[in-house]
């Protein structure tokens, strides 16, 4: 079976922003590596319109060799855009849904085949109060926002989770795996 995994940056204050995160070469190695590593990203219009960036780095690379290498693993993994607006996607590794979130994933989950990576906000918060989510991977950014979306705000109830590693980088950025427990 295999898992979802929500892989996201978040500040310590808990705000869910990509421009407010501290990308550096090793951040931009680290997910690299994790993009490899999975089949499939899930995104809502609003992130993958922000993804969409990495595109101009295909073009007109950096010649930072861990952001253009990141671009291209984000060009090379599948990728799904839940959205009710987009009529095409504008990039050819990525496809618009044609099934709900849930039936999609639940469908998903019992296919053979690698991770499965969600990258929204919304749809993390979706397939946390489906129970649908089987790690958690925070990358808690050296940064307080002040202002902006918190990350989990519209949960349903209660979760508890169990770290179960931690990864340290020199920008003071730390990531926190978790699996979720029984409520």
């Amino acid at each position: 079976m295999r898992k979802v995994i929500a892989a996201t940056n978040i500040t310590i204050d808990g705000v869910y922003d990509h421009t407010e995160g501290l990308a550096d070469e090793e951040i931009h190695q680290h997910y690299a590596n994790l993009l490899d590593s999975a089949d499939l990203i899930l995104y809502g219009r609003t992130t993958y319109q922000l993804m969409q960036y990495w595109q101009t780095i295909l073009t007109n690379p950096s010649g930072e060799k861990t952001a253009d290498d990141f671009a291209i693993a984000i060009d090379k993994i599948p990728k799904i855009v839940f959205s009710h607006t987009l009529n095409n996607t504008g990039w050819d590794t990525a496809k618009l849904a044609t099934k709900s979130l849930d039936s999609f994933v639940r469908e998903l989950k019992q296919q053979s085949g690698k991770d499965i990576f969600v990258g929204s906000r919304s749809l993390i918060m979706q397939l946390m109060n489906l129970n649908l989510i089987d790690e958690y991977q925070l990358c808690i950014q050296p940064v307080i926002a002040g202002k902006g979306s918190q990350l989990f705000n519209n949960v349903k109830e209660r979760s508890i989770l169990k770290l179960t590693k931690t990864k340290s980088f020199t920008n003071g950025a730390i990531i926190l795996y978790y699996e979720p427990t029984l409520k």
